[in-house]
């Protein structure tokens, strides 16, 4: 289903180097440092993906998102409803509608990775139609069966060298430590998130900080105590091989509150009087902490800003979050982390990956925050960008200002398994593809550019997040 040469140029002399690029490097291992899988897949030897709609529908919002915008209810998807009324459960019938509007997908990069996992992981060559949605059904459904395709068999296959998940603070952890104690050798690390308890406008925050007592055995009744219910918690997803964390913010907004400062208003959070100015300042200050903490434990620092999350309000209601309903805004950086640079930018023991949805940001300031900054570099073109053309246009924005090596690479941020190999895949061949133009116009030679494509590929991403 995929030509040879997708993603690359059609004029002769780039495509050639590029191909030449691509080739030495599309067997590399993968290197995924960030991601959203869930590690139960792998705590049991034994289990499986399940059905094709498990596998390629029901885990995959960027699937149900663009099903849900052509006006097919996310119930006939069978994604359960948080009233617990009924949905689909036939998944044979959800696959049929999903092969039915497989012509959605056209053109965009969710089209380029599902039949990418098709074609390489399972062997169909032709597009899921409705005509075929039952004979794909079943050639799929028998191999999900088989033991060569469950999701241990699958991360080898897959030459996958090291998996990160991504876990609330609150996360007991209990299949991270069922995976090291059997044995296994698939290297499936935690990453640290921590935006339900430092997000005082999280739902169900106030539970969230009971959570947090329970798991860190630290009784948080102020600011202080919570302090050290996080740094404990670090601590425990350091010891499972966590190395990095991950926040989510409206805003990058950093700034530095007084101790008793923050103790009041954690104080008014624990008795559910504070507002959202408070909410936001909070924020704000956990981000310097959470950036102090790095820089005295050594976990990387991953800020994800800019996602107006649950943007539609009624979906969110009936479905929760993570249905696809998060919309980019506009994101200012310079000015906002300032206080959190200035303070910790100039240290390189700190390592802060910053992403963004607002590529208007990347040569205007982020570029250039990242080619001073020694503790920042940026992260890949994230959710919405992470597209043949959104790759291309980061490389043009980002490289000449910021330089290759204050990038971190690639990461796949995904919750689907089976598309990890398909989203490098993308992203190696949109490098090769954008190096050999530099070759082409004489601007590095052929040694450099492969040079640079390893780095794409894995020396980047290994080195930022300290793998």
């Amino acid at each position: 289903m995929l030509h040879p040469d997708h993603l690359f140029d059609p004029d002769p002399t780039r495509r050639a180097l590029a191909r030449q690029l691509y080739e030495s490097v599309k067997d590399l291992p993968i290197v995924s440092p960030h991601g959203h899988v869930d590690a139960r897949l792998f705590a049991d030897p034994g289990a499986t993906f399940g059905s094709p709609a498990d596998l390629f529908i029901l885990p995959d919002h960027y699937v149900t998102r663009m099903l849900y915008s052509q006006g097919i209810p996310l119930e006939h998807l069978g994604i359960p409803r948080q009233d617990g009324k009924p949905v689909e459960t036939d998944h044979r019938r959800i696959w049929r509608l999903f092969c039915a509007n497989f012509h959605l997908f056209r053109g965009t990069p969710s089209g380029l990775w599902l039949r990418h996992e098709l074609s390489e992981v399972f062997g169909i060559e032709e597009p899921p139609s409705a005509a075929n949605a039952d004979r794909l059904y079943d050639a799929l459904a028998e191999k999900l069966a088989r033991p060569e395709f469950s999701p241990r068999a699958l991360f080898e296959r897959f030459r996958i060298e090291v998996l990160a998940t991504t876990d609330a603070a609150t996360d007991a952890l209990e299949h991270h430590q069922t995976i090291r104690a059997s044995g296994w050798r698939g290297r499936v690390i935690p990453t640290f998130r921590p935006d339900g308890v430092v997000n005082l406008d999280a739902p169900g925050w106030k539970e969230n900080i009971e959570r947090l007592s329970a798991v860190s055995g630290v009784d948080v009744v102020d600011y202080a105590s919570f302090v050290r219910a996080l740094e404990q918690r670090r601590a425990f997803f350091k010891s499972l091989g966590a190395v990095a964390t991950d926040h989510a913010a409206l805003t990058p907004a950093a700034a530095e509150l007084s101790p008793r400062e923050a103790d009041n208003i954690f104080w008014r959070a624990l008795r559910g009087r504070a507002d959202a100015a408070d909410a936001a300042r909070f924020t704000a200050h956990m981000l310097m902490e959470m950036a102090r903490m790095s820089l005295e434990d050594g976990l990387v620092m991953q800020l994800h800003p800019g996602s107006w999350r649950n943007h539609n309000r009624p979906l969110f209601e009936r479905f929760g979050p993570d249905r696809g309903g998060d919309i980019p805004l506009q994101t200012e950086f310079t000015r906002n982390l300032l206080p959190l640079l200035n303070q910790y930018g100039n240290d390189p023991r700190l390592t802060l990956i910053v992403f963004t949805l607002d590529e208007s940001a990347y040569s205007r300031e982020l570029a250039p925050l990242a080619g001073h900054y020694p503790a920042l570099k940026l992260g890949p073109p994230w959710w919405f960008l992470d597209s043949p053309n959104g790759i291309r246009r980061y490389f043009d924005l980002v490289m000449e200002t910021a330089g290759l090596y204050n990038t971190a690479g690639f990461n796949d941020d995904t919750r689907a398994f089976c598309s990890i190999p398909a989203r490098h895949d993308l992203w190696r061949r949109a490098s090769a593809d954008w190096v050999a133009g530099l070759v082409a116009r004489h601007l590095v030679d052929l040694d450099e550019a492969r040079a640079m494509t390893v780095e794409l590929a894995v020396g980047l991403a290994r080195r930022a997040y300290k793998l």
